[in-house]
């Protein structure tokens, strides 16, 4: 195959992902990102080292394009709010680049950027020392967690359904709690679930 005169990581990572979405994460290889390049497999490993890396420019193409901005005059919930669902769109995009994005991220400029804001937003809510270590933390396993179980979990769709319909002599509450799960959108689950987690931060602060 023709090699290009130079590729960018830009495009690298663009094609990764391309071959991502289209075939699913098991697809992503050194030999079919070459292929979707028009290059040749060895040609490719004169710009990335191996699959890893491979994966994290992949992770920041994805997390790179979070907004970071906050909106003027808001509260510093819903600040935080706006913020956790700008990451949840950009990642929820590319539901098959989720388990990379949660493997990947803490070599993300993008994800830096993102926890840079956030904890701005938490100084200026009074929130300082030790508590704001663990209100960033907070909301970073809330946030990871919650995208994997939406897009990853065996609580939505079919599995939701399964823990409904268990023997309610044996799991009365999971049962019960699941029945009431069927009954939330994904969006609900989501800012509720957040909601929770910020007014535990402004309980300590």
């Amino acid at each position: 195959m023709p090699r290009p005169r130079s590729l960018t990581q830009g495009q690298i990572a663009a094609a990764a992902l391309t071959v991502i979405d289209r075939d699913g994460l098991a697809a992503l290889s050194m030999r079919t990102v070459a292929a979707e390049l028009g290059m040749s497999t060895m040609a490719l490993y004169r710009y990335v080292g191996d699959r890893g890396e491979l994966e994290g420019l992949v992770v920041e193409l994805v997390l790179d394009g979070v907004d970071t901005s906050v909106p003027p005059g808001a509260s510093w919930q819903e600040r935080i709010t706006v913020l956790a669902g700008r990451v949840r769109d950009r990642v929820g995009a590319h539901p098959e680049a989720v388990p990379l994005t949660m493997t990947h991220r803490h070599r993300s400029a993008g994800l830096l950027r993102w926890s840079e804001a956030v904890l701005e937003v938490l100084t200026e809510a009074g929130v300082q020392g030790p508590e704001r270590v663990l209100a960033l933390r907070a909301l970073l396993s809330y946030l990871i967690g919650a995208i994997q179980l939406e897009h990853l979990g065996p609580l939505s769709g079919e599995g939701t359904a399964a823990i409904a319909a268990l023997p309610r002599a044996e799991f009365p509450r999971m049962a019960e709690t699941a029945g009431h799960a069927l009954l939330l959108g994904a969006d609900e689950e989501f800012h509720g679930g957040l909601a929770i987690v910020l007014r535990g931060i402004a309980a300590r602060t």
